[in-house]
């Protein structure tokens, strides 16, 4: 069969029912990936130093050549493990997707020898770097927002989810951050993606849901532009501040008592180490009540004093919205019951009220 060197809009479409094989090596598909790509390198990391270092310090050719040494004893490996990937896979067809950094050699190598083994190679253009490129170009387009906001403990997260399940148009960016945006938010242990991994996983849920939902607008929690170790680009943060926003305002004590159900659960001493963390901010005494409150298993009292801290904190920030002259329609509520509260919102944005 003959190899097909395809662009990345077609690359993408086949990707949805194709396995995506990154010949890149480990380390660089750790950093950062294709969405849903595997990794299936043609040389390892070492391998991969050896050849750069041959290729800067003596020549082509011999880097060529060190690099060739390296795949022959590799070649049964490589089919083994793309057949492998077929059985697997929910698409039986021998057809895979394939792309290294460029589009240059250790592509278009992997690409000969699954083509002589018999599968249908679909070779991308440009490799990661034409992604990459195509990703960082998402954010700069006109995309048409709503956010939902309010106050810390009233379960936007859970309004996101139930916006999902009602066919709209949602970008979690807190599920893509892999965090929930506080002191208080990766109390799980689950490692953030790198900046590079997550705007490109970003990308592709954006044009996803232009896709899907072309007519649209797109729902998104609001956010501050950094989520954990993550920022949102620059360029789409900007359109998110200018979106029309959502507040869904609740009351205390429903909010404090959805806050003990999420985060009572966990350990005393990872609460300890998050008070700590914002130690500063909160002040000096306050943190030591909180403190306090923990070491004699009063988790209320504690989140009572953060979640006082919390809105301080966005009341704050809410005075600079207001000043920015941004569309807020203000939504009462009475619990933080997502069902109910996604139903409150649609109904305002449906009858345009503001």
């Amino acid at each position: 069969m003959a190899i097909a060197k395809i662009d990345l809009e077609a690359f993408l479409k086949l990707a949805k029912n194709h396995p995506v094989l990154d010949a890149r090596s480990p380390a660089e598909y750790e950093h950062a990936h294709i969405p849903g790509a595997i990794s299936f390198p043609i040389f390892n990391n070492e391998e991969r130093k050896i050849i750069g270092t041959a290729y800067k310090q003596q020549s082509r050719e011999i880097a060529i050549k060190i690099g060739l040494e390296a795949f022959g004893k590799n070649m049964v490996k490589h089919v083994e493990a793309a057949e492998k990937l077929i059985l697997n896979s929910k698409n039986s067809s021998r057809e895979v997707l394939l792309h290294c950094w460029r589009g240059g050699m250790r592509s278009a190598a992997m690409a000969w020898l699954l083509d002589l083994y018999g599968f249908k190679v679909y070779l991308l253009n440009g490799g990661y770097k034409a992604y990459r490129t195509w990703s960082l170009q998402q954010f700069e387009k006109e995309y048409k927002f709503l956010i939902v906001g309010g106050y810390t403990g009233g379960n936007k997260t859970g309004i996101i989810h139930q916006l999902q399940k009602q066919k709209e148009a949602v970008i979690d960016l807190e599920y893509l951050a892999k965090h929930k945006g506080s002191a208080f938010g990766n109390l799980e242990g689950i490692a953030q993606p790198s900046q590079e991994q997550f705007e490109n996983n970003l990308a592709l849920q954006l044009h996803t849901q232009s896709l899907l939902y072309p007519n649209q607008t797109i729902w998104l929690e609001g956010e501050s532009q950094r989520i954990g170790n993550i920022n949102v680009p620059l360029s789409l943060y900007a359109r998110m501040q200018k979106a029309p926003y959502f507040f869904l305002d609740i009351p205390f004590e429903p909010r404090l008592l959805h806050i003990l159900e999420g985060y009572g659960k966990y350990k005393k001493e990872d609460l300890i180490s998050a008070v700590v963390r914002i130690k500063k901010k909160l002040g000096g005494l306050e943190a030591k009540n909180a403190v306090n409150a923990l070491l004699e298993d009063d988790v209320l009292s504690c989140f009572t004093i953060l979640l006082k801290y919390y809105d301080k904190l966005y009341l704050k920030g809410a005075t600079k919205e207001r000043e920015s002259k941004k569309v807020i329609t203000y939504i009462l509520a009475e619990n933080t019951d997502e069902k109910l509260n996604t139903e409150k919102l649609l109904e305002h944005v449906r009858n345009g009220i503001n």
